[in-house]
């Protein structure tokens, strides 16, 4: 069974920040880190738990190209994945907690 995803603001200007990013350091590359993120959140939705809990209940999935962690969890009831937050993996992931 296929969740629904939700991403929240936040994390919606996490991805975007880092495509402009991207774009910056070369053509096309923003627009391939937001395909890789489209793909990793259709998986986290038919799987939503394969990634363990990292922190609390927020669980952590790498995109397998870009050096990007995207945290989410689940709303078992709703069946919702909802995505917190898109960070590098070298940022704090204490970022995602001042999000709940």
């Amino acid at each position: 069974m296929n969740y629904n995803s939700i991403i929240l603001p936040a994390a919606k200007q996490d991805i975007k920040e880092a495509a402009e990013w991207y774009n910056d350091k070369g053509k096309g590359l923003g627009k391939r880190f937001i395909v890789e993120v489209r793909v990793k959140v259709k998986f986290i939705k038919q799987n939503p738990n394969a990634s363990a809990i990292r922190y609390d209940n927020i669980r952590t999935t790498v995109l397998p190209i870009f050096p990007f962690m995207i945290h989410y969890y689940i709303d078992e009831v709703q069946k919702n994945v909802i995505i917190v937050s898109v960070l590098h993996t070298s940022r704090n992931p204490d970022i995602r907690a001042e999000r709940e």
